[in-house]
């Protein structure tokens, strides 16, 4: 791993990737009907196991037996809603890690009212653009649905002060990714500009960052740069194994990448993942 060496409990990127496809944790996703399909395949790619339960009478009785949980606020309804405040319910109450998605924060103010209220109920991970992740801070600040209309470190400041606030690691996606714990932040620095042509991409990083914090819940912020690096440094070597062809192509080179994934690979690819402090 090139960049600063950061103290963390973690092991080494290849040692952790082993232990995900060894124990394949299984990922309760809450989430939208753009993003199921391209979610379930990255994490059963990259080796874990995922599953799309969010109706409310069984959201609950399923984390027992989930290694933990994603929220994605894309698709919502009443129905969905009710579904997504019993899977959290269930998991604060095993301890197991959850993860949320703020698709779309500021758009409208049902959908902002539902995110400020899950997120009160203390996700372990927040992951979003900086658009949505100003919303959710309380700025008051321009969206377009799911496209940010702002770049991630122009969310800097209202990330830590969240993650203050709510005592959760705040990913912020962009150009840079940026991890913030507190008074703490991690630049992840990998991935490809062509990544914002494949619908709900994000969605889908969201999902790795719930894999790996199931491994690793006492080290929350690196075991989110990690999944972000990991998914950037894949998706840069999809674009050379012939995903520059186009999305479609991008896609399917991608979930490729995740399912081959190696150190040795990246270091083939002279690709490694980049995770510095940021300039304050």
């Amino acid at each position: 791993m090139a960049g600063s060496q950061l103290s963390s409990e973690l092991p080494p990127l290849d040692a952790l990737l082993k232990r995900l496809r060894e124990e394949k944790p299984l990922v309760q996703c809450i989430t939208n009907f753009v993003s199921m399909d391209i979610m379930a395949n990255t994490l059963l790619a990259i080796g874990a196991s995922p599953a799309m339960v969010h109706c409310a009478e069984e959201a609950a009785d399923f984390q027992k037996i989930a290694s933990a949980l994603l929220v994605n606020v894309g698709t919502l309804s009443p129905q969905w809603v009710a579904g997504m405040e019993a899977a959290i319910g269930a998991a604060n109450k095993l301890k197991k890690p959850w993860v949320l998605d703020p698709v779309a924060a500021g758009a409208t103010p049902f959908r902002t009212e539902t995110i400020v209220k899950l997120a009160k109920m203390r996700p372990c991970v927040i992951r979003g653009n900086a658009s949505e992740i100003m919303a959710l801070a309380g700025a008051a600040g321009a969206t377009r649905g799911v496209d940010s209309t702002a770049e991630s470190e122009e969310a800097l400041a209202l990330g830590k002060q969240l993650s203050l606030d709510l005592g959760a690691v705040v990913a912020i996606s962009g150009k840079d990714d940026y991890v913030i714990n507190g008074n703490s932040m991690l630049k992840v620095s990998n991935g490809h500009p062509m990544l914002q042509r494949i619908t709900a991409s994000g969605c889908a990083v969201t999902a790795l960052i719930a894999a790996f914090a199931s491994l690793a819940p006492n080290d929350l912020h690196m075991a989110t740069a990690y999944a972000l690096g990991i998914f950037g440094v894949a998706a840069e070597i999809a674009v050379k194994k012939g995903g520059e062809a186009g999305p479609a192509s991008l896609r399917t080179h991608l979930i490729d990448t995740l399912y081959t994934f190696t150190e040795a690979e990246m270091e083939s690819y002279n690709v490694s993942i980049c995770i510095t402090e940021p300039e304050q």
